[in-house]
């Protein structure tokens, strides 16, 4: 495993980080017990950053880590990263940076993680209906009580980016990214790089679609947000399907595997430190866990890019499509 510093907040982290996105419920049910075994080989492959969120299962994914992680590691050994600013009303999520809600969410996190303090705490979604003083100020308040060290967001934009660091800090970006998601080359990583803010990219199978095990008859449980979503049916979805046959080839000629490809190409922008990788059992962990230590040549990116030039875009989900 290699190792980074994440922009200026200067943690120290592994270049691949490990997701619990898929412990909240919003993909299928899932087995705690591999969800465990998972994370403790996440640990023995020297991942040393794990990524959550209060929204995913609203403690159940933070919860779940912090069981499997605190029986085998010191707090010192890892960096926790969780998200807030996200609200559930009923069934329904909403976009909330206001002050009051990210204290109860910094709160909460810190009950469903058992610890003191929070390493790297991030602005989930921009909530347009919250200025970004308010935000700024409530993150800034949070830092000097110690409730949490490091500030981020995800999901954010220049403009938010900007706006939001006029009244607190801005150290590290979470935006989706991958073959198939490519809009944050053109301004968001350029910007990212000038203001060495540390960049953890999440979605880099592409939500799945670059695992190697989908197909055509592929299909999704109700309670998996893909199952509704127009990136995996119809045309889309099967014109992608054959880019990802060419890239399977491209992987294979080169001695690794889709997934590897996937994960090595995210870390091949020198704009990015950190790939969030997830899975739900410890065998397809240890297949992205290896991308961690390779490097694509200029040649591969090229060849790469071209195959590339036929896909779909992606765009995955947002809070009020899920």
């Amino acid at each position: 495993m290699r190792y980074t510093r994440l922009g200026k907040s200067g943690l120290e982290v592994s270049v691949i980080a490990f997701g619990t996105w898929s412990f909240g419920g919003e993909w299928g049910v899932f087995d705690a017990a591999a969800a465990t075994a998972t994370i403790h080989r996440a640990l023995d492959l020297g991942i040393t950053l794990f990524d959550t969120a209060q929204a995913y299962g609203f403690g159940e994914s933070e919860g779940l880590l912090a069981d499997a992680l605190w029986a085998r590691a010191k707090r010192g050994d890892v960096v926790v990263a969780t998200k807030g600013g996200l609200r559930k009303d009923g069934s329904d999520l909403h976009r909330d940076a206001s002050s009051r809600w990210l204290r109860e969410g910094v709160e909460a996190s810190l009950r469903n993680l058992r610890t003191d303090y929070i390493y790297l705490y991030q602005v989930h979604w921009p909530d347009p209906s919250t200025r970004a003083e308010e935000t700024g100020h409530a993150l800034e308040t949070l830092v000097r009580e110690g409730k949490i060290r490091h500030v981020g967001v995800s999901n954010y934009d220049t403009k938010q980016m900007d706006e939001l660091s006029r009244y607190g800090p801005v150290e590290t970006l979470q935006p989706p990214y991958h073959m198939f998601r490519r809009d944050i080359e053109s301004e968001i990583l350029p910007y990212a790089a000038s203001h060495d803010i540390g960049v953890l990219v999440y979605g880099p199978l592409a939500h799945g679609l670059l695992s190697g095990g989908m197909t055509s008859r592929s299909t999704f449980a109700p309670d998996d947000w893909r199952s509704h979503s127009p990136d995996f049916s119809g045309e889309r979805f099967a014109r992608n399907l054959e880019v990802v046959d060419r890239l399977d080839a491209f992987a294979r000629e080169h001695g690794m595997s889709l997934p590897q490809l996937a994960v090595a190409w995210t870390l091949a922008n020198p704009a990015v430190q950190v790939s969030i990788v997830g899975a739900r059992h410890p065998a397809h962990l240890e297949a992205t866990a290896a991308a961690g230590q390779l490097e694509l040549s200029a040649e591969d990116m090229t060849k790469v890019n071209e195959i590339l030039s036929e896909a779909v875009p992606v765009t995955g989900p947002n809070p009020e499509g899920m």
